[in-house]
C-alpha cells in the first residue's frame, strides 16, 4: 500500500483524535483505558497506521512480562480498529501486530476485534495463523441498539412489558440520578451492589481500589457516567456507562435484591439510553450476551433482559490468539491453567 505508514504514538491529543476518526472505534482502546492498565501491571505501546496523514487503523497494545523471564504476553483489547471489509488494511494491518509481537519477545499476542462471524475478516484471519483463543477476556457477543431513531421509536421497539416496567418504576418513585464526580461515598456504595450482584449471579470481581480507579480516570476523560437508581433515601441500582465517539456501552451493573419487584432497572437503563442518545452516540452497546442461545447457557437470563429493549443480537468472533513461540504458548496456555486448576481442587477451604 503506496503511502501507507506505522507510527507509535506518544500523546494522548493525537491517539484520541485519529482513533475518532476510524470506524467504530472501541472505549477500550482509548488512551485513558491504556493508562489505567499501565497502572495494574501492564505497558502499552501505541501504533497508528496512516496513509498521507489520514488515520486508517490503530492498536492500542498492552504487554505484561513473564516474570523471571525475558518474554512477555501481548494483548490489543478490542481491537485493532480498521476497516475490516478493507482487505489490503487488513493484511497490513494484522501483519504489523505480528511483527511486533516478535519485536516485543512475546509468547504470542491475543486480539478480540470487534469482528462478526460473517465478515470476511474472519477467513483472512485464520490464513494468517491466528485462531480462537481458549482465554477469552471480553464479551464478544453483544446486543445493540440503534440510537438514530427517536425516543418513540426507540421504546415502541421494546417490548409490550418492558415499557410497561419503566412507567410502573417511575410511578412506584423510582428515581434515577447522576452521580456526581466528587461523590466517592457513591462509588463505594456502587461497589458494595456490584458486590452483591456478583454473589448472586456467579462470577468474581476486583478489589475495590480497581473499579475506583477505572471509573474515576474514565470520568475525568469525559468517557463516563454514573447512574443510580434510589428509592426514597435507599440505593437500589446502578451501572456504569462508557462512550467513546458515537458509541456507548453498558459496562457495569449492579442492584440490590430489595426493591426488586418496583423494576429500578429497567428504568435505569432507558435513562442510560435517553442520556447516550444526548451525547450524539448513534449506539447502545448492552455489552454482554452468550455464547450460544440455549436457555441453559449462562446469561441467558440476562440476555433476554437486554434483548426486551428492543435490541439486536451481534454475533462477533471470539478472541484469537498469534502465536510467536510454541513451546512456551504451552506451557503458558495449556500445562499452567491446569497446573493451577489443580492448586485450586487441593487448597483446603476456609470456612468462616
Amino acid at each position: 500500500m503506496f503511502g501507507v505508514q506505522s507510527q507509535d504514538v506518544k500523546g494522548a491529543h493525537e491517539w484520541d483524535r485519529a482513533l475518532e476518526k476510524i470506524p467504530r472505534a472501541h472505549v477500550l482502546q482509548s488512551w485513558t483505558w491504556g493508562e489505567i492498565k499501565a497502572r495494574h501491571g501492564w505497558t502499552v505501546r501505541r501504533v497508528l497506521i496512516c496513509e498521507n496523514g489520514l488515520p486508517l487503523a490503530a492498536a492500542q497494545i498492552l504487554r505484561r512480562p513473564v516474570p523471571r523471564t525475558p518474554y512477555g504476553v501481548l494483548y490489543v483489547p478490542k481491537g485493532p480498529v480498521l476497516d475490516m471489509s478493507d482487505t489490503q488494511l487488513f493484511g497490513r494491518v494484522w501483519g504489523e501486530l505480528e511483527k511486533i509481537a516478535r519485536q516485543e519477545r512475546a509468547i504470542f499476542i491475543k486480539a478480540d476485534p470487534d469482528i462478526r462471524v460473517s465478515e470476511p475478516a474472519v477467513k483472512l484471519l485464520s490464513e494468517r495463523g491466528w485462531f480462537p483463543s481458549d482465554e477469552q477476556i471480553q464479551f464478544h457477543n453483544t446486543v445493540t441498539l440503534d440510537l438514530t431513531r427517536s425516543e418513540q421509536e426507540i421504546l415502541e421497539g421494546m417490548k409490550p412489558k418492558w415499557r410497561y416496567n419503566i412507567r410502573l418504576a417511575e410511578k412506584k418513585g423510582v428515581v434515577v440520578e447522576t452521580v456526581a464526580q466528587e461523590d466517592a461515598n457513591a462509588r463505594r456504595v456502587l461497589y458494595d451492589m456490584y458486590a452483591e450482584t456478583s454473589t448472586r449471579d456467579g462470577f468474581i470481581i476486583r478489589p475495590f481500589e480497581y473499579y475506583r480507579d477505572v471509573w474515576e480516570s474514565m470520568e475525568r476523560a469525559g468517557e463516563a457516567k454514573i447512574l443510580m437508581a434510589r428509592v426514597g433515601n435507599e440505593p437500589v441500582a446502578g451501572l456504569v456507562l462508557f462512550r467513546f465517539g458515537a458509541r456507548a456501552w453498558y459496562f457495569y451493573g449492579a442492584s440490590r435484591s430489595m426493591h426488586r419487584k418496583l423494576m429500578p432497572n429497567h428504568l435505569l437503563q432507558w435513562q442510560a439510553m435517553k442520556w447516550a442518545k444526548e451525547q450524539g452516540c448513534a449506539e447502545y452497546d448492552m455489552w454482554g450476551a452468550p455464547d450460544t442461545l440455549t436457555e441453559t447457557a449462562p446469561m441467558y437470563g440476562v440476555y433476554k433482559f437486554k434483548m426486551g429493549f428492543g435490541g439486536e443480537f451481534v454475533e462477533r468472533i471470539p478472541a484469537h490468539d498469534f502465536v510467536v513461540n510454541r513451546p512456551l504458548y504451552w506451557l503458558y496456555a495449556v500445562a499452567r491453567p491446569r497446573y493451577l486448576a489443580l492448586l485450586r481442587r487441593a487448597r483446603p477451604r476456609v470456612e468462616g
